[in-house]
C-alpha cells in the first residue's frame, strides 16, 4: 500500500503536457496489457477524458469502498492547475451496495455474481483537457518519484504509436428469459402495486445477453466512437469489464458544491422532441424523482442551498430523446464523499418513489439480480472531487457473456407494450454499434402468467446453501455428483471450497441405514454439517401441485433458506413471469406425453437436478428438455416429479388421482434409476 493511497502523507500534483494527439479509444488502448486499465470518456472532469492503468491499492466489496471514500488523502496543487484531476479511486459502485445501506429483502437470482463494488487507486492519470490537450498527471509522494518518472516515459512511448481496436462484437443477442412477455408482466404487478398504494413509481429491468467474440477493450473502443456517450466508462479488470455508455450524470461534487441531473422521460429518437417535453406522464414521472433526488442532497446538505431546474429540458441520445434536469445544493462542511453516497445510492432515477419501498418492489418483480447496472461508475479526486455516472447502456462482461440491461420508470398510467417498447430502444443503438441486432419485442402482447408474483421475500444467500441426497442400502446415491455441484455452488456464491474429506464423512454419516435423505448443509460462517434423517420422503400417492408465481424462479443453487416454499397447503410449482414452469419445490417436473419425458431447460432459472442428468442420460426414457406452459401440463399424460430421494413421484395440478400412465412412467423411472 502507498503512503498516497492511505492519506499518510501528503502528496504533491505533477502536469507534464505530452505534446500527443491519440483519441482517447488509443490512449486505452496503449494500456491494454496493464492491471486494470479504465477510460472515462464524454463529459468527465470539465468536459475532456481520463485514462489510466496500474493502480497502487483495492477497496473490494461495499464495506471496504465505502470506508475508502471516508479517506480524504491529503494533496496540493500549484497555481494555475485548475481543473487537474491528478489521480484517486476510479471504479464503480454496484446496484448491490444499496444493501450496505439500507435494510431490503433478498436479491433475485444473480446468474454471474461480481462484486458489490470495487475501487482502484491511481496515483497517476493521462487527461485530455477541455480544449484536447494531454497531460500526464500524478500525485507524486518522494516513494513513488522514481517510480512515477519512469512511468511517463513508458507512457510517452506508447502513445506515439496508436493502436487500432481489434475485433469485437456480439453474437447471439436476446432478451433473458423470461425476455419480453415477462418484463410486460413485470410492469402489470408494478402498475398493481402502484394502484394498491404501495409505491408512486418504479424502475423495471428487461435484461439482454449475448456472447462476446473478441476482448472487452475493444468493444468500449469501437462503441465510444460510434455512439459518443455523455459519460462513457470502461472498468478492466481480468476476464471481466463494465464496456458503460451512459448518458446519465449521477452525481459531481467540486468543493462543497455538488449537483446530479437526473434523467427521467424518455421517448424514441424519430419522435418529435417537443411531445416530450409536452408529455403530462412523462413530466410526472421526472418530477418524481427530481423531488427524490431533492430529499436524497437535503439530508447531506446546508438548509436552503438545494435547489432544482422547473422545466426539464429535452436531449438527444443514441435512439432516444430524454427529460433532463439540474438540481444543485451545497454540502455541509462535515459531510465526506461516503456520507453523499450513503445520502443518495441507489440513483434515484433508476429505483423509484419511495425509494425503500421501490427497491424491495423491484426485488420482487425482477427476474435477475442487478451487478453494476444502475449502479454509479467514476472517480473520486482528493482535487478534483467526486464524478459519477448512473450506469445505465452498460454492458457488463465476464469472461466472454455479456450482459446488458435496459429500463424504465414505471408510473400509475405505464402500459407494459410501451414500456417494453421503451426498453427495447434504450438497449438496440448500443446493440447495434457493437455489430449485432436485438429483434423488438412482437407487437401482440403475450398471455399473463398463471398467478400474481408471491410477495414473500426471496431467499436470503447470507444463510447458505444445501445438498440432499438419498440414500439407499446406507450408500449416498450419486454422491460425487452432488457434492460437485455442492462445491459449484460455495465457490461461485462465497469464494471458497469444500472442506476436504466431506465425501468420506458423507459416506460414513449414511453408512447402517436404509432408505433415508442425507442432507449436507453449508453456511458461510461455519462451513458444513451432516444430517441423516427418514423424514421428507414423499409417500407413494400423488403429490398436489399449485402454481407459484417467482420471477427468476430460485436461480441455479439449492438455498438454505426455503421459506418461500414452506407453508403452502399443496407443494409449489414455481413459474415464471412468461409463464413458464420451472420446478417444484423440492423436485424436477417431467410432462408424460406419448410415453416420452419432458422437462424444462436448465437456462439458469432453476436448479440443474442429479436426478435430473440421470434421467437426460439414460437411453431409452426418451427424455428432453423443452418449454413447459401450465397448459401443457394439464394436457400432458401424466406430470412426474423426480428428486434424489423419491427418484420418481407423481403429481396433479388438480390434487386428482393419478392415470395409468403417471403410474407406468413412475414404475419405469424407478426401475432404470
Amino acid at each position: 500500500m502507498s503512503a498516497t493511497a492511505s492519506g499518510r502523507h501528503p502528496a504533491r500534483l505533477a502536469r507534464v503536457p505530452l505534446g500527443l494527439d491519440p483519441t482517447p479509444a488509443q490512449a486505452l488502448l496503449a494500456l491494454r496489457e496493464d492491471p486494470r486499465p479504465f477510460a472515462l470518456v464524454g463529459r468527465w472532469a470539465g468536459g475532456g477524458c481520463l485514462v489510466g492503468s496500474d493502480p497502487v491499492r483495492l477497496a473490494h466489496g461495499g464495506a471496504a469502498a465505502l470506508a475508502a471514500l471516508g479517506e480524504a488523502p491529503d494533496a496540493t496543487a500549484p497555481a494555475g492547475a485548475e481543473g487537474a484531476v491528478g489521480g484517486g479511486w476510479v471504479g464503480h459502485l454496484g446496484f448491490g451496495l444499496g444493501r450496505e445501506l439500507e435494510r431490503l429483502p433478498p436479491d433475485p437470482p444473480r446468474p454471474v455474481p461480481g462484486p458489490d463494488a470495487q475501487l482502484a487507486y491511481y496515483d497517476h492519470v493521462l487527461r485530455r483537457d477541455a480544449h484536447g490537450d494531454w497531460w500526464f498527471e500524478a500525485l507524486r509522494t518522494d516513494t513513488r518519484a522514481a517510480a512515477l518518472d519512469a512511468r511517463l516515459d513508458e507512457l510517452r512511448r506508447r502513445l506515439a504509436a496508436p493502436l487500432a481496436p481489434g475485433p469485437a462484437r456480439l453474437r447471439h443477442v436476446a432478451p433473458a428469459a423470461p425476455g419480453y412477455a415477462g418484463h410486460r408482466a413485470a410492469v402489470a404487478a408494478g402498475v398493481e402495486a402502484i394502484a394498491a398504494g404501495e409505491i408512486f413509481q418504479a424502475n423495471l429491468c428487461l435484461r439482454v445477453e449475448a456472447r462476446l467474440e473478441g476482448e472487452a477493450i475493444d468493444l468500449f473502443a469501437r462503441t465510444v466512437e460510434a455512439l459518443a456517450p455523455a459519460y462513457g466508462a470502461f472498468l478492466g479488470d481480468g476476464d471481466r469489464a463494465l464496456v458503460s455508455l451512459s448518458p446519465e450524470l449521477f452525481l459531481r461534487r467540486e468543493g462543497r458544491a455538488v449537483r446530479p441531473a437526473p434523467i427521467k422521460g424518455t421517448a424514441p429518437r424519430d419522435a418529435d422532441p417537443a411531445a416530450l417535453a409536452a408529455s403530462g406522464k412523462d413530466r410526472a414521472e421526472h418530477v418524481m424523482i427530481l423531488d427524490l433526488m431533492r430529499n436524497d442532497l437535503g439530508r447531506v446538505c446546508r438548509t436552503g442551498s438545494v435547489r432544482a431546474e422547473l422545466v426539464p429540458r429535452v436531449e438527444g441520445h443514441p435512439g432516444v430523446w430524454h427529460l433532463v434536469s439540474d438540481v444543485r445544493g451545497e454540502l455541509r462542511a462535515e459531510v465526506t464523499d461516503a456520507g453523499l453516497v450513503r445520502a443518495s445510492f441507489p440513483p434515484g432515477s433508476v429505483t423509484g418513489a419511495p425509494k425503500v419501498q421501490a427497491l424491495k418492489v423491484i426485488a420482487r418483480l425482477e427476474a435477475t439480480g442487478r451487478e453494476a447496472y444502475t449502479g454509479a461508475i467514476g472517480y473520486f479526486s482528493p482535487l478534483a472531487g467526486l464524478e459519477l455516472n448512473v450506469a445505465i447502456r452498460t454492458f457488463e462482461v465476464a469472461g466472454g457473456h455479456v450482459w446488458l440491461g435496459a429500463g424504465g420508470g414505471v408510473v400509475a398510467d405505464s402500459d407494459p407494450d410501451a414500456e417494453t417498447r421503451e426498453a427495447w430502444a434504450k438497449a438496440a443503438p448500443l446493440v447495434a454499434a457493437a455489430g449485432a441486432r436485438l429483434a423488438p419485442p412482437d407487437d401482440a402482447p403475450a398471455a399473463g402468467p398463471a398467478a400474481r408474483p408471491t410477495r414473500r421475500e426471496r431467499p436470503d444467500p447470507a444463510l447458505g446453501v444445501l445438498e440432499t441426497i438419498g440414500v439407499r442400502d446406507g450408500v449416498p446415491v450419486r454422491l460425487d455428483a452432488h457434492l460437485a455441484r455442492l462445491a459449484a455452488s460455495v465457490r461461485t456464491l462465497y469464494g471458497t471450497g469444500l472442506p476436504a474429506g466431506l465425501a468420506g464423512r458423507a459416506a460414513a454419516a449414511a453408512a447402517g441405514g436404509g432408505r433415508a435423505r442425507l442432507r449436507v448443509r453449508f453456511r458461510p460462517d461455519a462451513g458444513c454439517e451432516l444430517e441423516l434423517s427418514d423424514a421428507g420422503i414423499p409417500p407413494d400417492a400423488p403429490v398436489a401441485l399449485a402454481p407459484l408465481l417467482v420471477p427468476g424462479g430460485l436461480g441455479a443453487h439449492k438455498w438454505l433458506d426455503r421459506r418461500i416454499l414452506e407453508g403452502h397447503a399443496a407443494a409449489p410449482l414455481l413459474v415464471d413471469l412468461d409463464g413458464a414452469v420451472l420446478e417444484a419445490a423440492w423436485a424436477t417436473v417431467w410432462a408424460v406425453e406419448d410415453g416420452g419425458l419432458s422437462t424444462p431447460p436448465a437456462d439458469g432459472r432453476l436448479l440443474p437436478g442429479v436426478t435430473r442428468a440421470a434421467v437426460l442420460a439414460t437411453p431409452g426414457l426418451d427424455a428432453q428438455e423443452a418449454r413447459l406452459d401450465l397448459d401443457r401440463l394439464r394436457r400432458a399424460d401424466a406430470i412426474v416429479l423426480t428428486s434424489a430421494v423419491s427418484l420418481a413421484t407423481e403429481a396433479t395440478l388438480t390434487g386428482g388421482a393419478g392415470t395409468a400412465a403417471g403410474h407406468a412412467a413412475v414404475a419405469r423411472l424407478r426401475e432404470r434409476l
